[in-house]
C-alpha cells in the first residue's frame, strides 16, 4: 500500500491545529484544534470530514501538547484515520522562524531541532512551541519521517539589498539582525495559485500578494520567487495589523523609554498588542469598525481614523513594490479581512488606475469561497482573491520530500 496521507500539526504555545490529508488528491480527512492546553477548561475541536462524519467537541484537562496529541491521535482513531495508519506517510510541522538555514522543508533530525531551537531567540513566542510538538510527535510515531516547512523559507530568495538592515555588518551578522519575513507558506501558495487563475506558469508572473488578516504582510513575488516583504527580523514590522503597530521609527522605542520611562517588556507589549487597530480604535476586528463608520456618530470618528492609517500603509506598499517589480501582472488579497472585506479592497486600489489597478464594484461585492479576479474585464494589473491555504501548502511541501512524488 503507497502512504498517501499526511497529518500537518500547527502547535502554538497552548494550542495544536491539525488537519489530515490524502495527497492523492489533497482532500481533507479531518480538522480539529485543541486549544488552552495547561488549563482546566482545555477544549478539542475535531471534524472528520468523509461521509457521514459528525464534528466532537470534548472539554476537560489537557496537561501539555504530548496528551494534546495523544487526544488527537484518539480521535482520529475513532475514524479509523489513526496515527498508526499505514497510510500515513508523514507529519508536517508548520515552524516559524528558520532563518537563513532553512530554505526548503526539512526533513526533522537532531541537527534541525538543535538549529531551530538556536533560533529561539528570533522567534521567542512560536518556535519553543513548534519544537513541542515536534518532539511530541516523534514519541508518537518515532518511525515516521518529520518534515518542518517554515515560514520564513519562501522569503530566503530575497536579495541582500532587501533583506538587510543598514545597521553595522559585523553587529547585525553576530546577532542574525536581518529582515527573514513570515507567511511565507500563505505567500508561496497564494501567488502560485494567482498564476494558475491568469492561466499562466508562475515564473511569467509578477505579483503582489497582500495577506491581511489579524496578522498581516505584503510580499513582491517576481516570478515565482520572493525579492521583498513587509515583515523583517520579527512579525511586527511593516502593514498596521490587528494589534500590532507595523512600521515605527526606531527612536520611539527610546522615547518611550527615557521620557515615558517604560521597560522594553512594557514596550515590546504595547507595540504587539496594543497597538494597530486595536490601539488606535479600540477594536481589531475590521468587521466592527466598518459598522462603526457606517452607523457615524462620536465612535466613528477613531474608527474612520484606524482605517485610513490601515489603508494609507497598504498603499504604500502596493506603491513600493510595485516599484520594486518594475512589471506588475496581479495584485491579490488573501487571508480574513483580504478575502472578505470588499471595502478594503475597494479602498486599497483606489486612485491607483495610473497604474493600471481598479476593481469592479460588482465583481468585488460578490462573496466566494474560490479564487476570483474583481478587476474590470481587460485590466492592464489583475486584481485577485485567493483563499489562502497554508496547511495543504504544508502538505504538498512534506509530502513532495518524502512521498512517492505523485502528490
Amino acid at each position: 500500500m503507497t502512504a498517501t496521507r499526511v497529518l500537518v500539526l500547527n502547535s502554538g504555545s497552548s494550542s495544536v491545529k491539525y488537519q489530515l490529508l490524502d495527497m492523492r488528491d489533497d482532500s481533507r480527512l479531518a480538522v480539529g484544534l485543541v486549544e488552552r492546553i495547561g488549563e482546566e477548561t482545555s477544549r478539542l475541536k475535531h471534524s472528520p470530514l468523509a461521509a457521514g462524519g459528525e464534528s466532537r467537541e470534548t472539554t476537560g484537562p489537557i496537561a501539555d501538547h504530548e496528551a494534546a496529541l495523544k487526544a488527537v491521535a484518539q480521535e482520529l482513531s475513532r475514524d479509523g484515520l489513526g496515527l498508526d495508519s499505514a497510510e500515513l506517510a508523514a507529519i508536517g510541522h508548520r515552524v516559524v522562524h528558520g532563518g537563513k538555514r532553512f530554505t526548503e522543508p526539512t526533513v526533522v533530525d537532531d541537527a534541525v531541532l538543535a538549529e531551530i531551537e538556536r533560533l529561539i531567540p528570533v522567534a521567542p513566542l512560536h518556535n519553543p512551541a513548534n519544537l513541542t510538538g515536534i518532539r511530541t510527535a516523534q514519541g508518537l510515531r518515532p518511525d515516521l519521517p518529520q518534515v518542518a516547512v517554515f515560514d520564513t523559507a519562501f522569503h530566503t530568495t530575497m536579495p541582500e539589498a532587501a533583506a538587510r538592515y543598514a545597521i553595522d555588518v559585523e553587529t547585525a551578522d553576530r546577532h542574525r539582525v536581518r529582515r527573514y519575513g513570515f507567511h511565507g507558506t500563505s505567500h508561496a501558495y497564494v501567488s502560485r495559485e494567482t498564476a494558475r487563475l491568469l492561466g499562466r506558469a508562475p515564473e511569467d508572473v509578477n505579483v503582489i500578494v497582500l495577506h491581511l488578516g489579524n496578522g498581516a504582510s505584503a510580499s513582491a513575488v517576481e516570478g515565482g520567487r520572493c525579492v521583498d516583504t513587509s515583515m523583517g527580523l520579527t512579525p511586527l514590522e511593516g502593514l498596521v495589523m490587528g494589534t500590532r503597530s507595523g512600521d515605527v521609527d526606531p527612536a520611539v522605542i527610546f522615547h518611550l523609554a527615557r521620557v515615558g520611562g517604560m521597560s522594553t517588556d512594557e514596550i515590546d507589549t504595547l507595540l504587539n498588542k496594543r497597538s494597530g487597530l486595536i490601539g488606535l480604535c479600540g477594536d481589531n476586528d475590521m468587521r466592527e469598525i466598518l459598522r462603526r463608520i457606517d452607523e457615524g456618530g462620536e465612535d466613528a470618528a477613531r474608527a474612520r481614523l484606524a482605517f485610513d492609517i490601515y489603508i494609507h500603509r497598504l498603499r504604500k506598499y502596493i506603491g513600493a513594490y510595485y516599484a520594486v517589480l518594475g512589471r506588475v501582472d496581479a495584485v491579490t488579497f488573501t487571508a480574513g479581512v483580504g478575502e472578505n472585506s470588499a471595502p478594503v479592497r475597494e479602498a486599497a486600489v483606489a486612485g491607483l488606475e495610473t497604474l493600471g489597478l481598479a476593481v469592479d464594484g460588482g465583481l468585488n461585492a460578490v462573496r466566494s469561497d474560490g479564487p476570483r479576479l474583481i478587476s474590470p474585464e481587460g485590466a492592464r494589473v489583475a486584481v485577485a482573491v485567493v483563499p489562502t491555504d497554508e496547511e495543504l501548502e504544508i502538505a504538498r511541501q512534506t509530502y513532495a520530500l518524502v512521498g512517492d512524488g505523485t502528490g
